[in-house]
């Protein structure tokens, strides 16, 4: 379990967001991704420098921690980030077992800048055949086959 939060990291995600405007390379967010002190991963938004729309800063900087510790899980880890996560980049902490998330500017901040999540958290509290973009399942048997193949097989890795 990650110590108590550390402000220097958390200044390092900033820094991260800041250079990152400044060389023209993407959105002001940056992360750091630490472990017993150190810190494994960082981060900048790349969404329009690797036209990846996941790229964000905490998305790369658990994509980097995790290469750099050879693992997926980064329990033991805390994530430090210059804003408030967006819901993509929070449900990527709980995947990567993040013991804890550490952030700057709030997601209102975030918002008066433009970049307002607002939208896709009331998206997500919504029925998948109420939101704004289509969804439906199709194939479900099918689909299902995928599982039952994960299920039996003995060389499974959970996670």
């Amino acid at each position: 379990m990650p110590g108590a939060p550390n402000p220097e990291f958390l200044r390092r995600a900033i820094a991260l967001a800041t250079e990152n405007v400044l060389a023209g390379k993407g959105g002001p967010f940056g992360a750091v991704v630490v472990r017993e002190g150190a810190i494994v991963g960082e981060g900048a938004n790349a969404v329009t420098a690797t036209n990846d729309p996941t790229a964000h800063g905490e998305v790369v900087a658990m994509r980097a921690a995790a290469q750099a510790l050879g693992t997926f899980t980064l329990a033991g880890c805390a994530l430090y980030s210059s804003c408030e996560p967006c819901p993509m980049c929070l449900a990527a902490a709980y995947w990567a077992r993040l013991d804890a998330v550490y952030y700057g500017a709030s997601a209102t901040d975030a918002a008066r800048a433009g970049f307002d999540d607002a939208f896709l958290y009331a998206e997500l509290r919504k029925d998948p055949g109420l939101r704004k973009m289509r969804s439906a399942q199709l194939l479900g048997d099918e689909a299902w086959a995928s599982f039952a193949a994960w299920l039996a097989s003995p060389d499974k890795i959970e996670y």
